[in-house]
């Protein structure tokens, strides 16, 4: 994980529309995302992670980080890719994302490199939502793009 406090452009401070939800789930929550790529559909899916941990309103875009990840397929590529955004909160400093945008996604290679936007996570400040435990492979899918649907994945998260 990189860190840098450079200046935004407009660009980088525009945010997405919310393209994802949470589904019930014995015990844990399942995370529905979709979206006209399957970078942006990734994305979501991690912006849905963080959203379940606070209220991503009260986050701020002070600091932008990166993160890589690899693997040997497109289901373990998702599992991966979230488990670094995980990672990348539970460790010191704990940081929050507002927005995530993915600077190179190779499906042939299965590996990623993503450009987060946020802060670092302050009680009292952040809303604290439910802890994410670890990402799973239980039930974990990727469904390709339709004619008339979107890209969509799956994902149950452990809380």
């Amino acid at each position: 994980m990189t860190e840098s406090a450079e200046l935004l452009t407009s660009e980088e401070m525009w945010l997405p529309a919310i393209q994802y939800e949470y589904l019930d789930h014995t015990a844990d929550v399942q995370i529905h995302a979709w979206g006209d790529t399957l970078e942006e559909t990734f994305e979501q899916c991690g912006m849905a992670m963080f959203g379940y941990m606070t209220e991503l309103p009260y986050v701020e875009v002070k600091q932008t980080y990166e993160i890589e990840a690899e693997a040997d397929d497109m289901i373990g590529l998702l599992y991966k890719f979230l488990d670094e955004l995980l990672f990348m909160f539970s460790a010191e400093p704990n940081l929050i994302c507002k927005k995530l945008r993915i600077l190179d996604f190779n499906t042939s290679e299965f590996r990623i490199r993503c450009k987060c936007y946020g802060e670092e996570f302050q009680i009292g400040k952040h809303p604290q939502g439910t802890e994410v435990k670890a990402i799973t492979y239980s039930a974990m899918q990727i469904i390709e793009r339709t004619e008339n649907n979107p890209f969509e994945v799956f994902v149950i998260i452990d809380i």
